[in-house]
C-alpha cells in the first residue's frame, strides 16, 4: 500500500507550526495507541504512520527534506528510533517521560525505561446510603451505621504471612512488580501474573486470611450530620474503608445522604416554606393566629386587615442553619372559602353582598400586581 503524504497523515497544513503538529499527533497517538485499542492491526498501523510522520515534520532538517524531495528526501530517516531515545516525545506530551504519560492514560503500561509502580495498594472506598428525616437534616442529627469492611488480619497483623515466614523477591519480575513483552517496535510492561505487581511473594501464607492480609468484619459507627445539609450530600469519613491488600492504608467511608420530604413543609436553600389556611373574615379583618414551626415552636402571626390569598408571610431567623446564622421560615396564606353554610352564615354574607355590591364583570389583574402580593 503506497504511504500516505505525512501532513495528510496528521491532518495539517504545510505551514503548520511545530506546535499545531504536536498537537496533531498527540491527539492520534492516544487515540490509535496500542494499549488502548489491543489486537487492532489497523489501529496499530495508524500509530506508525502518525508516528513516522510526527518524526520528519518535528525535525526541521527532515522536514525541509521531505517538503523538497518528499519520500525520496527521507528515505531510511523515518522508522528507525527507539521510542526510549525518541528526542521529541518528552517535549509533546509536556515535560514528563513518554511511559509515564503513556502509564497514566492507559492504566499499567509502561515504555522500556520507564517508572516502575509495583506494590500492594491502598483499600477501597465504600459507599453506604442513609435515609434521614427532613427535619434531621435541617437540623443536624447523629445516624449509627453497621457495614462490613476489610481489617487487618488479627493473625498476621496484614503481613498475610504466617508466623514466622515472611515474603520474598518474586523470581518472575525479579521485585521490579512488572514484565515486559516486545511488540514490534515498541515494548509494554505490565503488573507481573505471579506477584500481582507487589515485586515480593508469601512464602507460607497465613491460614487465617489465606495470604490476603484482610479480613471481613462488621463495624459500628456513629455518623454525625451537619445542620443544613442537603439531599444527595456525600460525606467521607476518611479512613472508615476497606483495609487494603497486605495490611495497607483504608479507603473512606462515602455516605450518600437521602432526605425524606416533609408532609407540610419544603425548602429553597436556606429558606423554609409553608401554608396556613384563614377563613375569609380573618382574611378580611385581620387578626391573629398561631403557627407551629419545623421544630415544633408556636409562634403568633399577625393577620392584617384585608389580607389576599396566596400572600406570604416572612419570619426571619426560623429557616435552615447556615453557619451562625439561619434562613428565614414564608409562610403562605390560603384563604379558605366555606364549603357549607348555615342558615345564619348564608344570611350575613347576603347582607355583606347587598351593602357592598358584587363586581360582576372583573377586569383581569397584572401579573406584576401578584407579584407584588408574594
Amino acid at each position: 500500500m503506497a504511504k500516505r503524504d505525512y501532513y495528510e497523515v496528521l491532518g495539517v497544513q504545510k505551514n503548520a507550526s511545530k506546535d499545531e503538529i504536536k498537537k496533531a499527533y498527540r491527539k492520534l497517538a492516544v487515540q490509535y495507541h496500542p494499549d488502548k485499542n489491543p489486537g487492532d492491526k489497523a489501529a496499530e498501523e495508524k500509530f506508525k504512520e502518525a508516528t513516522e510522520a510526527y518524526e520528519i515534520l518535528c525535525d526541521d532538517q527532515k522536514k525541509a527534506a521531505y517538503d523538497q524531495f518528499g519520500f525520496a528526501g527521507v528515505e531510511g530517516m523515518a522508522g528507525q528510533h527507539d521510542f526510549r531515545n525518541f528526542q521529541g516525545f518528552e517535549d509533546i506530551f509536556g515535560g514528563g517521560d513518554f511511559s509515564s504519560i503513556f502509564e497514566n492514560i492507559f492504566g499499567g503500561f509502561g515504555f522500556g525505561g520507564g517508572s516502575q509502580r509495583h506494590g500492594p495498594r491502598g483499600g477501597s472506598n465504600l459507599r453506604y446510603d442513609i435515609e434521614i428525616s427532613f427535619k434531621d437534616a435541617v437540623y443536624g442529627t447523629k445516624v449509627e451505621v453497621q457495614y462490613a469492611r476489610n481489617e487487618s488480619c488479627l493473625a498476621c497483623h496484614g503481613s498475610g504471612a504466617a508466623s514466622g515466614s515472611g515474603r520474598k523477591t518474586c523470581h518472575t519480575c525479579r521485585g521490579t512488580g512488572q514484565v515486559r513483552h516486545s511488540q514490534g517496535f515498541f515494548s509494554l510492561a505490565t503488573p507481573c501474573p505471579a506477584c500481582h505487581g507487589e515485586g515480593t511473594i508469601i512464602e507460607n501464607p497465613c491460614k487465617e486470611c489465606n495470604g490476603s492480609g484482610v479480613q471481613k468484619k462488621r463495624q459500628k459507627l456513629a455518623i454525625t450530620i451537619p445542620a443544613g445539609i442537603e439531599n444527595g450530600t456525600r460525606l467521607a469519613v476518611h479512613g472508615q474503608g476497606d483495609v487494603g491488600q497486605g495490611g495497607t492504608s483504608p479507603g473512606d467511608l462515602i455516605v450518600i445522604v437521602h432526605v425524606h420530604a416533609h408532609e407540610f413543609f419544603e425548602r429553597q436553600d436556606s429558606n423554609l416554606y409553608c401554608a396556613v389556611p384563614v377563613s375569609i373574615t380573618q382574611a378580611a379583618l385581620g387578626g391573629e393566629i398561631v403557627v407551629m414551626t419545623l421544630d415544633g415552636k408556636k409562634i403568633k402571626l399577625k393577620i392584617n386587615p384585608g389580607t389576599q390569598n396566596g400572600k406570604l408571610l416572612r419570619v426571619r431567623g426560623e429557616g435552615v442553619p447556615e453557619g451562625r446564622s439561619k434562613g428565614d421560615l414564608y409562610i403562605k396564606v390560603m384563604v379558605k372559602v366555606p364549603e357549607k353554610l348555615s342558615r345564619r352564615g348564608k344570611e350575613l354574607l347576603e347582607e355583606y353582598s347587598s351593602v357592598e355590591g358584587e363586581n360582576t364583570n372583573p377586569a383581569f389583574i397584572p401579573l406584576a400586581e401578584l407579584a407584588r402580593d408574594d
